[in-house]
Order: structure tokens, then sequence, then C-alpha cells
């Protein structure tokens, strides 16, 4: 996984449109829109456990991704994600 063009939040891929923004409205790099917005997440209060169980239902439903699949994907990458991982 390229880290550099995934949100780091919940690990969408990123490209023009969907980029975040920062407090100054200008695009952060680093997470999408729909994990970050004006320079703030949009769940602050989501788990790490919280993302994986929606990452597993978007990719199960909108992508077609088996259940099982999804939520192997989504254990071993989230964890990994800047916004997750244990220092």
């Amino acid at each position: 996984m390229n880290e550099k063009t995934r949100c780091q939040s919940c690990s969408m891929p990123l490209g023009q449109g969907f980029f975040g923004t920062n407090e100054d409205n200008s695009q952060n790099q680093e997470y999408c829109i729909f994990c970050y917005r004006a320079g703030n997440f949009t769940n602050p209060d989501l788990t790490i456990q919280g993302m994986i169980e929606e990452s597993v239902k978007h990719m199960n439903s909108r992508l077609k991704i088996p259940a099982d699949e999804a939520r192997k994907l989504s254990e071993e990458t989230i964890p990994q994600l800047k916004r997750w991982k244990k220092e």
C-alpha cells in the first residue's frame, strides 16, 4: 500500500476531489474528505474497531468484497495508518 495515496484514517485511495481540508480550507494530502474537514476529523470519537467495522461494511456493500476478505484486509491495513498507528 502506498501511504501517500491513501487516506491515513480509512485507507480510501486519495485523488482530486477526495482530499480532506485543513482549517484554512486548503487541501489536506493525508486524509480524505469523508474523514477530515476544516482541520478536524469528521468523527473524532471513532475508535479503530469502529473504523474497521465501517470499512468492512463499505467494502462488502459497495465494492462487493466478501465480508471475511474485507475484514482481513481492514484488520491488516487500518492499524498501520497514521491516525491509528501506535507510536
